[in-house]
């Protein structure tokens, strides 16, 4: 692999004048750039939904982003509401199988490839979908859970998505053949009189306790020790590569706010605006499904991927 040739900028200004103006994104850098901050290992990887977009998974706010016609459930709701649970479910059957059925994409190969390549330190995902594991990538933080895991909140039992699946397709048979689109979070958007018939099934193990996805919902904290690791990782970084993601929640952007505190370069690809353009030395609006590869091209880690 080939020297680092450039020098990385460091961001210093302050916190407060991170954000560009609404709808501008400023532009910083290409191909070649994001290959010499990678080049220098050592990074932490932050990506976001944008990066499963070439999957068939929708992102939340990008041009794929599917219109909803209902509000992305909230953990309050989820617990209190036995209807809007209900509804959840209903919903959620549905969508499971695109979910389920989505593969890892030239995007998510590439950062499996330069992690086994020694060059990425980190990897945190905002995803819920699975696929940086089902591409190779190891030891990879689920910021907020993954939707092949369902959890009961009376008895803590863990369950594996595809054997809640089952009982619900056999408890409701032939349910949601009229579908409208998927959302990002894995659930369809269906008439009501549609939800008003699905039955839900009980948890396995007790068969009382409600299940809920193992997903941190709208409302809902991240674990802590999870979000203490994650600091972890940034303080052990040589930089921090955002890749397909707004970061409009706290939730992720804290760790670009912790990699500037700490002097990182910070390089962001994505194809929208994000609350971290004006703190990026390097910014790409690129589709990352033709970014990452001519990165790894760049690198001679294309044989790898």
């Amino acid at each position: 692999m080939e020297t680092v040739v450039r020098s990385v900028m460091r961001y210093t200004a302050p916190q407060e004048a991170w954000e560009a103006p609404e709808g501008t994104v400023p532009v910083h850098g290409d191909v070649a750039a994001l290959a010499t901050l990678l080049a220098e290992g050592g990074a932490l990887v932050l990506t976001g939904a944008g990066i499963s977009t070439d999957s068939g998974i929708p992102d939340y706010r990008g041009p794929t982003s599917a219109a909803r016609r209902h509000a992305p459930m909230t953990y309050e709701a989820f617990v209190g509401d036995p209807v809007a649970r209900h509804r959840y479910w209903a919903r959620s059957h549905v969508g499971w199988p695109q979910i389920a059925g989505a593969r890892p994409n030239a995007g998510h190969r590439a950062v499996a490839s330069l992690q086994r390549a020694g060059l990425v330190r980190g990897l945190i995902t905002q995803n819920v979908d699975g696929l940086h594991q089902a591409a190779g990538a190891r030891d990879v933080v689920e910021l907020h859970g993954a939707l092949g895991r369902v959890v009961c909140l009376g008895c803590r039992e863990v369950h594996a998505r595809g054997r809640i699946q089952d009982r619900l397709t056999t408890l409701n048979p032939g349910f949601g053949a009229r579908a409208a689109a998927i959302n990002p979070d894995g659930d369809a958007e269906l008439a009501d009189a549609e939800l008003d018939r699905f039955t839900m099934a009980a948890c396995p193990a007790c068969a009382d306790g409600p299940l809920k996805p193992d997903v941190v919902f709208f409302g809902e904290s991240v674990p802590r020790p999870r979000v203490d690791h994650c600091f972890d990782l940034v303080d052990r970084a040589r930089s921090l590569v955002v890749l397909g993601s707004s970061l409009t929640v706290m939730s992720g952007l804290r760790f670009v706010h912790a990699a500037v505190r700490r002097g990182l370069p910070v390089a962001v690809a994505t194809a929208g605006p994000s609350r971290a353009d004006a703190a990026a030395t390097i910014r790409l609006t690129d589709q990352l499904g033709l970014v990452l590869p001519a990165v790894l091209d760049t690198l001679g880690l294309a044989d790898r991927a």
